[in-house]
């Protein structure tokens, strides 16, 4: 499947904010984003001096952003919003909720990988077990009892051992709980809108996609 393998910094820099795609080093290296302040390319200086946006704009720009930040394809992100739409409750609350409990987001949110694409990798290289079944699927949807870890040959591996030591891995979640020596997770609820402190504007992507 197409995904994205270019430079991250420069997409921290279109969407004109820090989107921590490469993990710790975005805490430990200077932020391209501080140094130049407007979009990447020829035309980056001109488009920061625009001062108002179309609301088209700020909708596309919001959902380029939230897909950024998961590291998902456009063609996964409709699905999950149109998944997200059939059930019942708030559209958006629904698809940020589909987005934190795929497998690799809820790796990362354990700080068993740095960043996601590093979470996606280890469930793609089947270190990741759901109920002690392998699972390589990092789209995987993880509910409420189900029991996550690292197979034994994998739980003391150096990017786990690296990740876990870091002065900058996230917080652990509510709905989440980690026995950290054993490596074994267990997801306690479903999270809910107020579980995710991402700085997103959900109804935007809601009315891009409502159009």
């Amino acid at each position: 499947m197409a995904r994205y393998t270019g430079p991250v910094c420069k997409l921290c820099r279109r969407e004109g904010t820090k989107l921590f795609l490469k993990g710790s080093k975005c805490y430990t290296e200077k932020c391209p984003v501080d140094r130049r302040s407007y979009p990447p390319g020829q035309h980056g200086p001109a488009q920061a001096r625009r001062r108002k946006q179309s609301d088209y704009a700020l909708q596309l720009r919001e959902k380029q952003k939230v897909k950024r930040i998961y590291g998902l394809i456009e063609g996964q992100f409709r699905n999950l919003f149109e998944a997200a739409a059939k059930r019942e409750g708030v559209t958006g609350a629904n698809l940020l909720v589909g987005l934190e409990t795929r497998l690799d987001n809820v790796i990362f949110r354990l700080g068993l990988a740095p960043s996601r694409s590093a979470a996606r990798q280890l469930v793609r290289h089947r270190h990741v077990q759901v109920n002690g079944e392998l699972v390589d699927i990092p789209s995987f949807r993880v509910r409420p009892g189900h029991e996550i870890s690292l197979k034994a040959s994998s739980r003391e591996i150096a990017p786990v051992e690296a990740s876990l030591a870091a002065r900058t891995r996230p917080q652990l979640v509510e709905w989440l709980t980690l026995d950290e020596k054993n490596r074994v997770a267990r997801v306690v609820r479903d999270p809910t809108r107020d579980d995710i402190s991402a700085d997103i504007q959900e109804q935007l992507i809601v009315e891009l996609y409502s159009k």
